[in-house]
């Protein structure tokens, strides 16, 4: 793989990145309190969204490619709709009831999104009415990120508690918990078949996870990588494993065999965002280096 793309504009350390359903554009959030929707083919900014508060650590976006979302230190989850030809001077929606930090927000679709927070629960709302809709609280420690599955009743959470759990949004309830990290889950993600769950956490290793076995499938480690996983993401196939660390490296995981098969220098600080798009033919990795590069 190579960078094909390196996309210039942040002027501080990129936090968060989601590739929209077209699989061309994608949203960036960082610390320069910016909101940035990017071609990934032209490398143009389409959108360059000011935030209320620059402590930004997660954004979304919309299936539909509607809106993008946002949030951070500000305990609020931002909406911005994208369906103008002006930057969105403002958000078409704030969802506020969390206590503590938004660390991650996923739209299910225009109409609903999930968050969760550094208050130990995860909420679902309805964006329309700016109502919360259920809460889901079973973590003991900050909720670090989701993911949802590819059914849509479904998502997953990792939290400081070293434990990934499995949410039913119809039970508003958790119907499962996974337990083997030694330290915080800083990602989750959930494979492409919906059976099972990937996770990185501070203690140096990726995990996956099956949900029909009820057990852990495999652990991808190595002895000479000693920091942190920031964010994790599948191949379209569910064969690799990507993930994002403290060492300014993306390093690549063969899912089945265990085996480390590749690792993508490029960046010169932590990669701390990362995501295939959804034709699963390029990678984008944002790093606190304030650049996105787009890998094929």
């Amino acid at each position: 793989m190579k960078v094909r793309r390196t996309l210039k504009g942040h002027l501080a350390k990129i936090y968060a990145m989601q590739w929209a359903a077209d699989k061309r554009h994608l949203v960036s959030g960082s610390q320069d309190g910016k909101l940035l929707v990017w071609d990934a083919y032209t490398t143009n900014k389409v959108f360059a969204i000011p935030l209320r508060s620059s402590w930004v650590m997660t954004c979304a976006y919309s299936p539909s490619g509607r809106y993008v979302a946002s949030g951070g230190l500000d305990n609020t989850c931002s909406i911005y709709s994208l369906q103008t030809d002006t930057n969105p001077a403002r958000p078409a929606r704030e969802l506020v009831a969390h206590s503590g930090y938004l660390s991650c927000c996923r739209f299910l679709d225009d109409h609903q999104i999930v968050t969760s927070s550094g208050d130990t629960s995860c909420i679902l709302w309805d964006v329309d009415g700016g109502q919360k809709l259920a809460e889901f609280t079973d973590h003991t420690g900050d909720v670090m990120s989701l993911s949802l599955s590819p059914n849509p009743n479904i998502f997953c959470s990792g939290a400081c508690d070293a434990t990934a759990k499995i949410w039913d949004i119809r039970l508003r309830k958790c119907v499962q918990s996974f337990s083997g990290h030694e330290s915080d889950i800083n990602a989750v993600q959930f494979f492409p078949s919906g059976d099972a769950i990937g996770t990185g956490s501070d203690d140096a290793s990726c995990r996956l996870f099956d949900l029909r076995a009820d057990r852990q499938l495999n652990m991808y480690a190595n002895e000479q990588i000693f920091c942190g996983i920031t964010s994790i993401a599948f191949s379209i196939s569910g064969r690799l494993l990507f993930g994002g660390y403290d060492d300014y490296s993306c390093h690549v995981w063969d899912t089945l065999r265990g085996d480390r098969v590749g690792a993508l220098h490029g960046h010169e600080n932590r990669v701390s965002c990362l995501g295939v798009s959804s034709d699963g033919k390029a990678l984008c990795t944002g790093s606190w280096d304030h650049l996105l590069k787009v890998w094929t």
